[in-house]
């Protein structure tokens, strides 16, 4: 895919490991400098959107706490207090450039529930018509799964497809993905399996994450088409870098050729299946080749779903290869699976195959 020259809407996602350095303090000055680049895109009429961690991280600085605390009582009153401590800074250095920030905060349910999805996305594209900055959060104080599973890389990636953003930038403490001699990688146009084994977990004591988390959102974004650029949040410049030649700022992956439209896009990654369908090897065929679902082909059923909801597809092998919208609840299919039904389960305009089978 031929990339762009201007970039338009940006999402730049700040990890908690630039808010504090080994063995230091919040960094306010890197903050400021980085609100500093953000600024100059907003006056260069960019519309911009910053995905923040750093709010349980700022909440234990605050309690005292040096390391991430493991009870989910004390990671939401860590979340509680470090959302309000990071809003302010966020609200004092944008104030200082000329320009108002809003507070968002999401839970994976809000990208699930279409309308919630929808309103969302609504909220985002007011505040940047309004050129307001909009900072976002996983509302990690009343959602047990973000604390305990979710992070901030994707949250930006899933943000970035909500909408339809042009260049989603991951700023962390590391330069990009290295090869095995520890060099910079610049472009990867596939997220390969050899790509994958490059990736370890973090071993940082305030955030969750690391390089491999960072390729599972790569991989949201350039599926739903969009670049994203891996790079180090202590280069001086680095968001205006990042902008205006991403493909030597870091590590940008790029997007292929016929990716996931909008729709798709949110049956693969934002929705969250609610049961499990497994058909025989016919039926795989056919929704491989981009026809809807009948009962005939269907073996069996996994968890309880109602009609609208949206379920995984998997093989004989147990494997996930595609998810969609069902026509009928699960009590209904369990009547009819393996027969002739005349209404689809799953009509291929509801439909998404995961491109891992590809």
């Amino acid at each position: 895919m031929r990339l762009k020259k201007d970039y338009k809407r940006i999402v730049i996602k700040i990890g908690a490991s630039l808010f504090y350095p080994e063995k230091s303090k919040f960094d306010l000055k890197l903050i400021y400098q980085l609100a500093g680049e953000i600024a100059t895109l907003v006056k260069e009429k960019k519309q911009t959107i910053l995905v923040s961690s750093g709010a349980i991280a700022l909440g234990m600085t605050v309690l005292g706490l040096k390391e991430r605390p493991k009870q989910l009582a004390y990671l939401q009153a860590s979340a509680a207090l470090g959302q309000n401590e990071l809003m302010n800074v966020y609200r004092q250095v944008f104030k200082d450039k000329g320009i108002n920030c809003a507070q968002v905060l999401l839970t994976w349910d809000d990208f699930s529930d279409r309308r919630r999805y929808l309103n969302a996305k609504n909220t985002l594209e007011t505040l940047l018509r309004m050129n307001i900055i909009p900072i976002i959060n996983e509302n990690d104080t009343v959602s047990t799964d973000e604390i305990k599973f979710g992070d901030n890389d994707r949250l930006s990636a899933l943000v970035s497809s909500l909408i339809l953003a042009d260049l989603l930038i991951i700023l962390s403490d590391v330069e990009g993905l290295l090869d095995k001699n520890k060099q910079v990688i610049q472009i990867v146009d596939e997220i390969t399996p050899q790509i994958k084994a490059l990736a370890c977990p973090t071993d940082k004591k305030v955030c969750v994450g690391g390089m491999v988390t960072k390729l599972e959102a790569a991989r949201i974004a350039v599926d739903s088409g969009i670049p994203c650029l891996i790079a180090n949040g202590r280069s001086k410049g680095i968001i205006l870098s990042a902008v205006r030649n991403p493909a030597e700022a870091g590590t940008l992956f790029i997007p292929k050729q016929g990716f996931l439209d909008a729709k798709q896009s949110w049956l693969a990654f934002s929705a969250k299946p609610k049961g499990r369908i497994f058909v025989d090897e016919g039926a795989k065929k056919a929704l491989l080749e981009k026809k809807s679902l009948l009962s005939v082909g269907i073996t069996g059923i996994e968890g309880g779903f109602e009609a609208g909801e949206v379920v995984s597809v998997a093989d004989k092998k147990n494997k996930e290869f595609a998810r969609g919208k069902v026509g009928v609840s699960s009590k209904q299919l369990e009547k009819v699976k393996g027969t002739y039904y005349p209404k689809e389960v799953i009509h291929r305009d509801n439909l998404v195959i995961l491109r891992d089978v590809l």
